[in-house]
C-alpha cells in the first residue's frame, strides 16, 4: 500500500507540474498577443485614424503586411538568428543579416503597394477632403521601416539574450541543488558503517548485563536512522534535531570506549526554530572520535555549540597522538572536504571554516555559520 500511495503522490506531482507548465504557456502565448496588438495600433493604425479621411482597404492591408513582416522578423531573430549567431560568438555575420533583412523590406512593401495601386488610391483620398499629400520619394528605401524593424531587432535580441540567461541561471540553481542532495547522500553513506555494525554489538553485548540501559542504546540507534531516512528529506532540518542527532551518536560512541576518554558536548537548548542544512555538524565530531581516541593513553574531545543570535559557533577539539600527525586535509579525508564544499554552495559569504594542529598534540576544528532564523515551514 505504501508503493501505491508513493506512485499516487508521484502522478499528482507530475500532473501538477505539467498544468503549471501549461498555464505559464498559455499565459505567455496571451502576453505576446496583448503587445503586439498594443504595438500594431499604437505604430500603425493609430496615426491613420486622425487623418480625417476615407482610408482604403489596401492600405490597411499593407500595413498588416508590415506588421506580418515586423512578427516574423522578430521571432526568426529570437528563434534562430540570436541563438545560432550571436549566442556562437558570429556577431557579424548577424549584423550582416539584420541589415540585408532591414534594406530588403522597403522595396518588398513597395511592390505590394504598387500591385494594389495604394499610393493612387491614397491620393485620391485625400484629394476628396481638400487635403494635398506630400509626394512620396522615388527610392525605395523607407527609413521609418528600417526603423521599426532595427528597433523590433534590438527587442527581440534583448529578450532572447535575457531569457538564455535566466534560463542557465535556473540551470546552474537546479545543477547546485542536485549537487547539494547528492552530497548529502553521500554523507549519509558516510556514516561509517562499522559504527552501526558495533553498536549493534555492544547493545547486544550490552543486554546480557544492561537491559534497561541496551533498551535506551536501541532506542537512539533506531531515533537516529528515523532522523536520516525522513528528517533531512526537506534539505532543511530544525537545529534542536540535528544537536540531538549528534548527542544520540555520541552516546553510543560513548559504548565503545574506555574510561581514558573523556567526551564533552556543550549544545544550546534552544534552536527548534533555527534552520540549518542537515549533516553539517556530523563529520566534524565523527572525525574526533575517527582520530581523538587512544585505548591506552587519556585522550579528551571537547565539542562546544554555542548559538548567539542567528550565528551558530561549532569548536571541535580532540586529541592528536605522536603516531597521528597528519595535515587538516588529510584529518578530515573525504568526508571534511565534502562538507567544506556543501558549506560553499549552501553558506556562501554566510560562513568562515578553519582546522588545524596545535603545539600541544590537539587537532581544532572552528565553524561559524550565519543561519536562518525564521520558522521552519514543512510541505
Amino acid at each position: 500500500m505504501k508503493v501505491g500511495y508513493l506512485v499516487q503522490q508521484l502522478s499528482i506531482r507530475n500532473l501538477s507540474g505539467m498544468n503549471a507548465v501549461k498555464s505559464r504557456s498559455y499565459i505567455t502565448i496571451l502576453l505576446h498577443v496583448l503587445l503586439w496588438m498594443l504595438f500594431a495600433f499604437v505604430l500603425l493604425f493609430y496615426q491613420p485614424l486622425t487623418w480625417g479621411i476615407n482610408v482604403p482597404y489596401q492600405f490597411w492591408m499593407k500595413q498588416s503586411v508590415v506588421l506580418i513582416l515586423l512578427i516574423v522578423v522578430f521571432y526568426l531573430n529570437s528563434m534562430v538568428l540570436v541563438p545560432q549567431l550571436v549566442l556562437r560568438n558570429k556577431s557579424l555575420l548577424f549584423l550582416l543579416i539584420i541589415l540585408l533583412i532591414a534594406v530588403a523590406a522597403g522595396p518588398l512593401v513597395h511592390l505590394f503597394e504598387d500591385a494594389v495601386q495604394l499610393p493612387r488610391l491614397m491620393e485620391k483620398a485625400f484629394d476628396q477632403v481638400g487635403m494635398h499629400r506630400p509626394p512620396k520619394k522615388s527610392d525605395r528605401l523607407d527609413l521609418f521601416l528600417i526603423l521599426m524593424l532595427l528597433i523590433i531587432v534590438g527587442i527581440s535580441t534583448s529578450v532572447t539574450i535575457i531569457q538564455k540567461w535566466q534560463a542557465d541561471k535556473q540551470l546552474r540553481e537546479a545543477l547546485e541543488k542536485e549537487k547539494i542532495g547528492s552530497e548529502l547522500s553521500f554523507l549519509k553513506a558516510q556514516i561509517n558503517p562499522h559504527f552501526f555494525f558495533n553498536t549493534l554489538n555492544n547493545i547486544y553485548a550490552l543486554t546480557h548485563v544492561d537491559v534497561d540501559n541496551s533498551r535506551n542504546a536501541l532506542h537512539k540507534l533506531s531515533r537516529m536512522m528515523r532522523y536520516l531516512l525522513y528528517d533531512t528529506q526537506s534539505g532543511v532540518t530544525s537545529l534542536k534535531k540535528e544537536v540531538s542527532f549528534i548527542q544520540d551518536y555520541i552516546t553510543l560512541m560513548k559504548l565503545r570506549l574506555n574510561e581514558t576518554t573523556k567526551v564533552i558536548f556543550n549544545a544550546p537548548d534552544d534552536g527548534d526554530a533555527i534552520e540549518i542544512a542537515p549533516m553539517m555538524i556530523l563529520p566534524y565530531v565523527e572525525n574526533a572520535f575517527k582520530h581523538g581516541v587512544s585505548t591506552v593513553v587519556p585522550s579528551e574531545i571537547f565539542i562546544d555549540l554555542v548559538l548567539n543570535g542567528r550565528q551558530l559557533e561549532l569548536t571541535v577539539t580532540n586529541s592528536i597522538f605522536s603516531d597521528q600527525s597528519v595535515s587538516a586535509d588529510e584529518y578530515g579525508g573525504i568526508g571534511l572536504h565534502n562538507t567544506k564544499r556543501r558549506l560553499d554552495l549552501l553558506y556562501p559569504n554566510t560562513h568562515t571554516f578553519s582546522a588545524g594542529q596545535t603545539e600541544d598534540h590537539k587537532f581544532i576544528v572552528h565553524l561559524t555559520l550565519t543561519l536562518d532564523g525564521t520558522e521552519l515551514h514543512r510541505s
